[in-house]
């Protein structure tokens, strides 16, 4: 969790891979794929633990896919999940998401117990949907746990320095630091490289994220204040 200042940085944080736990309802059908809409509940024949773990076996690697049609991706504006609440068609292009592992953890029918670890973006919905797909039987998740992003696991939760985890290569300003501490306008000739790039900066008292383009430097975020341990 981020505040303040702090939530600028999450597009710079290495978020991959992520893992879930999933628990997938066989026999349920849900447009959302999730138990938010399920409209009806079927009796299913039991599979064997190895025929389920087959079919897990079967998403590993590059997987192209559908996104559920109940997803914040946007539509000629509006997002998806608002179309399919109006009842209206939504057509979505495939996205391909990488499937680093996936293992069953418990299987007590008609639930199966997952966990997955997949790259950023990547929706465990449709993930468990393929599932179901491939048993040839209807299916939703019925749970869904965030286990970790990328270096950050969700357990024994404490304050962490962000600058230590951003995804940045640090570069150094040697002009004079009130032209940061103002936002002036700054040289190229002044930073250690100057290469092209998105680069973190710090001062004495703040860190700035700048970006070198075509010669011309770029504020793209400014005067982030240093992290306090408490």
């Amino acid at each position: 969790v981020a505040t303040g200042q702090y939530t600028k940085l999450f597009q710079y944080l290495n978020k991959t891979p992520k893992s879930y736990k999933a628990t997938l309802w066989l026999g349920a059908n849900s447009p959302s794929l999730d138990i938010e809409k399920v409209d009806s509940i079927k009796e299913v024949v039991p599979f064997s633990q190895e025929k389920i773990e087959e079919v897990l076996h079967t998403l590993l690697g590059e997987l192209t896919y559908y996104p559920p049609k109940f997803c914040a991706k946007k539509i000629n504006g509006k997002r998806a999940y608002e179309l399919a609440r109006e009842g209206k068609e939504v057509e979505l292009k495939t996205i391909t998401s990488t499937i680093y592992d996936i293992k069953l953890l418990n299987y007590n029918h008609p639930f199966v117990h997952f966990e997955a670890k997949v790259s950023e973006g990547t929706y465990i919905r449709s993930l468990g949907s393929l599932i179901a797909d491939k048993l040839e039987v209807d299916g939703t998740l019925s749970s869904l746990h965030r286990i970790h992003e990328g270096q950050f696991y969700y357990d024994n939760e404490k304050a962490l320095n962000p600058f230590t985890h951003l995804a940045l290569p640090s570069n150094i300003y040697t002009g004079e630091e009130e032209y940061l501490e103002l936002g002036k306008k700054l040289s190229v000739a002044y930073f250690e490289t100057k290469a092209e790039g998105v680069y973190l900066i710090e001062t004495s008292n703040f860190f700035s994220i700048i970006e070198i383009l075509d010669e011309e430097v770029k504020y793209r975020f400014n005067r982030i204040p240093k992290f306090e341990e408490v």
